[in-house]
């Protein structure tokens, strides 16, 4: 089993063990994700480049990011289950298209 399945285990138990499956409809569980993003927005809005790198070596700051940046991955793992959705294979196959699409430059 690889990191983001365990992951997901984890999180799927932890739904489990509160009864919330009931409210984590696909719809639902995008909208969530969507708010979660926000959040993470949010840390950066009317920040400058600047700001924001000096802000990294802010513990406060970073913990803040790793908290916004978790909820979001794990918003993320419930869409895929609830979408029968296997992460890393449509992580592959969507780094695969963009190869095509996007091909890097040669050299010369």
């Amino acid at each position: 089993m690889n990191d983001l399945a365990l992951l997901t285990d984890l999180q799927l138990r932890f739904r489990d063990a509160r009864d919330w499956k009931r409210f984590h409809t696909l719809e639902n569980l995008i909208v969530s994700l969507n708010l979660e993003a926000a959040e993470l927005l949010e840390l950066t809005q009317w920040k400058t480049d600047g700001e924001l790198e000096a802000h990294k070596a802010d513990a406060h700051f970073r913990e803040r990011l790793g908290e916004e940046c978790a909820d979001v991955l794990l918003y993320l793992v419930l869409v895929a289950e609830a979408g029968g959705i296997d992460l890393m294979e449509a992580a592959r196959a969507k780094i695969g298209k963009n190869a095509l699409k996007y091909p890097a430059p040669q050299p010369g």
